[in-house]
């Protein structure tokens, strides 16, 4: 049985006679590169390159993970990385393989539709000479006239493609054929595997993924800029200044648990003002009840919930009785428990020296805990708010902020510790309400904790083409594995005349275009139903 694969194999064109041998050549190339062997090759070469893609760290998901396994295999680390490896969907030579098998796709169909376009205008072929020879064929001579077995035959093969034909000697037949959609089914999965190429490219190109994360209880984030975001996945031709605005805030988060521990469901409440409500000033907020899975989509976007985490809020009052306090994201080390780790940190007001500025940062860190396991050793025993506690370790000196370095927000600069400018000053675990007292006056209290979730802005303007091919390719791919083309003829040979009835030789016989299976039983029924039990020869 032949494969939809094998099938749309595009014919050779040889080039003209007495042409360039440099047009010959690009011929020879091009015959070459439609041909379904190359094709199946680059088929296998792009599954074979997308390996490396799911086995290793990506630089676009995670570039930390990377940088980790670089400094772990220093040999061929630095290798696989100047090869692409970290990037394989956005290296030159995945692109290649990409573009050349779908210009071979291309080339294969654009031949095999015009055949096919042919092939559903043409009738059924003339009634072969010798039925005989054909796998399936039956003989048989019944006391009626031609007229009368033609009836019986058009009235059992209706539906079918049909055309009757005479011949010298009033002899008549007919030809019959059906199973159309065969070759419709396998001409429809071979350009719904285009066109789902071309989707996915229109999804690389013009498509974006960012990630956010905004503190429940009236905390926004305005879709204007990459800026916004925490992290951002460009298309390769977004460069993140035309992006079609919104706003979301999140009026509030909540969580439900087994009594293992295990999530049960989460739910943000939105509200939410498109881009023809902020260019109206419209100072609504839609409503909107978002839940894994179950997206709010808007202004072709897709806004989608990831999960959630704890801010604890801190409050520092210095010894002149300044206070400032901040609500900082700290991202959870134990997904069970939601045990998270983080980092606020301050700038103490009021001094105008630098240097005396730099010297009197301050550094919370350490690990929250939302049900506290008690103890020395703080640890998390259950996700959920029932008794948070925060290890706290308290750093003061220069945080290193100002020297222009990027830095993460969850940790301090080691080398600031290392150096000594950084220095710990305070350790203690404090639940709600209890404050730090630091050996210059300055007590740090921990108020309370806020939650926050992550949001993922997806866009692809080629979703809706994927979902279309994606349909069609697997409807293409039924019609051509479900559907079979079949061919029956009938020759019809009246012999005698007068009393008895005028005698008439029925030949009969059947041809499967696809494959054989199950056309001979078919066959003997369309027999036995049209002609009675007829004697093979």
């Amino acid at each position: 049985m032949s494969t939809p694969t094998e099938q749309a194999a595009a014919p050779s064109v040889p080039p003209p006679r007495n042409s360039p041998w440099w047009i010959a050549q690009l011929a020879r190339v091009w015959r070459d590169l439609t041909s379904m062997r190359v094709a199946l090759v680059l088929l296998f070469l792009l599954a074979l390159a997308a390996l490396p893609g799911a086995l290793l760290p990506q630089r676009s998901l995670n570039a930390a993970k990377v940088d980790a396994y670089i400094a772990e295999y220093p040999t061929w680390g630095p290798l696989l990385n100047r090869l692409g490896f970290f990037e394989v969907f956005a290296s030159p030579w995945f692109a290649a393989i990409y573009l050349l098998l779908f210009v071979s796709l291309v080339g294969c169909l654009i031949p095999r539709a015009l055949e096919q376009a042919r092939a559903l205008r043409a009738t059924p072929p003339a009634t072969p000479r010798n039925l005989s020879r054909l796998p399936h064929h039956g003989r048989e001579t019944v006391d009626t006239d031609a007229d009368d077995v033609l009836g019986r035959v058009r009235g059992r093969l209706r539906g079918w493609r049909m055309v009757e034909r005479d011949e010298p000697g009033g002899v008549r037949t007919l030809s019959a054929e059906k199973g159309f959609l065969h070759e419709a089914g396998n001409l429809v999965f071979h350009l719904a595997l285009v066109g789902l190429l071309v989707g996915i490219a229109l999804g690389k190109l013009f498509g974006y993924e960012g990630q956010v994360i905004v503190l429940a209880g009236g905390g926004q984030f305005c879709n204007t800029g990459i800026l916004g975001y925490d992290s951002f996945r460009a298309g390769l031709r977004v460069d993140g200044t035309n992006l079609d605005p919104f706003c979301v805030r999140v009026d509030d988060f909540a969580a439900s648990y087994l009594p293992n521990g295990q999530p049960d469901g989460f739910r943000a409440q939105l509200g939410y003002q498109t881009s023809g409500d902020i260019a109206s000033g419209a100072s609504q907020w839609q409503p909107y009840e978002l839940e894994v899975n179950q997206p709010l989509r808007l202004d072709g976007e897709r806004v989608y919930l990831l999960g959630h985490g704890y801010a604890p809020t801190f409050t520092v009052t210095y010894p002149d009785g300044t206070k400032r306090t901040s609500t900082v994201q700290w991202r959870p080390v134990d997904n069970a428990t939601l045990l998270s780790e983080g980092t606020t940190k301050f700038d103490r007001p009021g001094l105008t020296d630098e240097a005396d500025r730099r010297r009197n940062q301050l550094a919370i860190t350490g690990l929250f805990a939302p049900t506290s396991s008690g103890g020395q050793i703080v640890g998390s025993v259950f996700p959920d708010l029932r008794d948070p506690q925060v290890a706290v370790d308290v750093y003061r000196g220069d945080l290193g902020l100002d020297d222009g370095r990027g830095q993460s927000i969850f940790t301090v600069d080691r080398k600031q510790v290392e150096s000594g400018a950084l220095t710990k000053v305070a350790r203690q675990n404090v639940r709600p309400g209890e404050q730090v007292a630091l050996d210059d006056g300055t007590t740090i209290r921990f108020d309370d904790v806020r939650q926050w979730v992550s949001l993922q802005v997806s866009y692809d303007p080629g979703q809706t083409a994927v979902l279309v091919f994606a349909t069609l390719l697997l409807l293409g791919l039924g019609l051509s594995l479900t559907i079979k083309r079949r061919r029956f003829w009938v020759r019809l040979t009246p012999t005698g005349e007068g009393d008895p009835p005028r005698r008439t030789v029925v030949e009969i016989g059947g041809l499967a275009r696809t494959d054989r299976a199950g056309y001979g039983e078919e066959f003997s029924r369309l027999r036995t139903e049209l002609l009675g039990p007829l004697k093979e020869e």
